[in-house]
């Protein structure tokens, strides 16, 4: 047996308490920000335990290896993401031209956030997608599922199709850019290119 978890009582009165789902939101939450705060590799498993106040026992007990953990808070990321965004583009009205374009002022929002580190999914891509298959499929599944979402974007003002395409690299590169030079003003300028873009699609 591993010496740790044979020697990781203190932690256990946390969980005797907890239920399943409830010690696994805790892993994953805790992990979530960790993750993205300081990067996938810098943190181990002890530091996340303590982190989610679980015993090792019992985190080892749901996620049996760290990869499990990782693809665990990219899904969780995924939903998140998609929710919010959705949110945010249906919070824009029935235009569907205000529609496309709360995409970038979601951006916006999300860039001036304090924790604001870029996207999750290029830095797990950038730190594990070379040696790790799982965390690279899904990283790509996601960003390919924002590629179809700005496509019925697209396809709800009439403009072609390969406009999506060109919308969707603008979006990523504002992630990317904004991580960098830390000013949200990013996305202001990616949503006035947006624009040129699109009026040139719809001339």
């Amino acid at each position: 047996m591993d010496p740790n978890l044979e020697n990781d009582r203190s932690h256990v009165k946390y969980t005797d308490d907890m239920t399943e789902e409830d010690a696994r939101e805790r892993v994953l939450a805790a992990a979530e920000e960790l993750y993205y705060r300081k990067g996938f590799a810098a943190v181990g498993m002890d530091e996340l335990r303590t982190a989610a106040g679980v015993s090792l026992r019992r985190l080892y007990a749901l996620f049996p290896a760290k990869n499990d953990i990782v693809a665990a808070v990219l899904q969780r990321r995924h939903q998140q993401w998609e929710s919010a965004l959705s949110a945010a583009v249906a919070d824009a009205g029935a235009d569907p031209r205000d529609r496309l374009l709360a995409v970038y002022r979601y951006l916006e929002d999300w860039f001036c956030a304090g924790d604001f580190r870029g996207c999750a999914f290029i830095n797990a891509f950038g730190e594990l997608g070379g040696t790790n298959p799982e965390v690279a499929a899904i990283v790509r599944e996601h960003k390919a599922s924002f590629q179809k979402y700005m496509a019925v974007l697209v396809a709800e003002i009439g403009a072609p199709a390969s406009l999506a395409a060109q919308l969707s690299i603008l979006a990523e590169g504002a992630q990317s850019t904004a991580a960098i030079s830390a000013d949200p003003q990013v996305a202001v300028q990616a949503r006035s290119a947006a624009e040129v873009l699109i009026d040139a699609a719809m001339a």
